[in-house]
């Protein structure tokens, strides 16, 4: 049996976080645990995994209680199955991670308000929604028709609000995905309020590191965010991308340069990675 002494300090950090999810855990047993100074612990767990020892945690914790929630049990339920000891820190972490609140997400986005667009681009139409708090559903398909049926099924609950215009924040964001479409042009960091979870954070968040005109591999992804044996579970978060173009997923291939798999059609991301100049057959 191999000897924790041997495994990478980080790795082992992330699975203990991951298997105490709910319990308090200082920035001094971490660092006892891995040997690294505090300091340099945080460090290399955000260079290697895109978000700090805590934030991971909480994500871990989270993902223990959509998971709950998942399976049909009440919000309180879930709470404490998920180790939280009060619904005011509930909701506190829940609604600036999950991008939702527990009974928004138990209820399919019930009491949202979910602007939404489709807009024509040269390679096919495409719908961006958003809510108050950022994007929340940007898809290709192939017509107007298709994409709000997609938008009600996920969001049945909400109310979906077809706008040409919507809010300055909203014509920004059309303007920046529409410009990345036709010119190949880096997306900013947009603001997004979707859910994931913690394997799906770390993935996505690396995703937006990547500039246009570059790929990565599904390899290399699973070895930036320290799970290098996992290249499959990347492509299975990149297939779950729930926002294109903001989390450019698009930009992961094969180790062999093939392109692999894309939600929305390898066409399309044929189209999307020759507009940025980043793949070559």
């Amino acid at each position: 049996m191999q000897s924790t002494a041997t495994l990478d300090p980080l790795a082992v950090l992330s699975d203990y976080l991951k298997a105490n999810a709910d319990a308090p855990i200082s920035l001094d047993q971490m660092s006892r645990l891995t040997g690294y100074s505090p300091y340099h612990l945080q460090r290399k767990f955000k260079a290697a995994f895109g978000v700090t020892p805590k934030q991971f945690q909480t994500k871990c914790r989270l993902d223990r209680l959509k998971s709950q929630l998942r399976k049909g049990h009440s919000v309180t339920t879930a709470m404490y199955g998920a180790g939280y000891s009060s619904s005011s820190r509930l909701y506190e972490q829940s609604t600036a991670n999950l991008g939702m609140t527990p009974a928004q997400y138990k209820a399919r986005g019930e009491g949202l308000e979910i602007s939404w667009i489709a807009l024509e681009t040269p390679i096919g139409p495409i719908a961006i929604g958003a809510t108050d708090r950022g994007l929340c559903f940007v898809e290709f398909g192939d017509s107007k028709s298709a994409l709000h049926k997609r938008l009600q099924t996920e969001f049945p609950a909400a109310n979906l609000i077809e706008s040409d215009s919507g809010t300055p924040a909203l014509r920004e964001w059309h303007a920046a995905i529409l410009n990345t479409i036709h010119h190949g042009a880096n997306l900013p960091p947009l603001p997004l309020d979707i859910r994931a979870t913690a394997f799906e954070a770390l993935v996505w968040t690396y995703l937006r590191t990547i500039p246009a005109g570059e790929t990565r591999s599904y390899a290399d992804v699973a070895a930036a965010i320290g799970r290098p044996k996992s290249h499959r579970a990347v492509a299975n978060a990149c297939g779950r991308n729930p926002v294109a173009l903001a989390i450019p997923c698009h930009r992961v291939i094969r180790s062999s340069g093939e392109l692999g798999g894309y939600r929305w059609g390898l066409e399309k991301k044929m189209a999307l990675l020759a507009r940025e100049g980043g793949h070559r057959t």
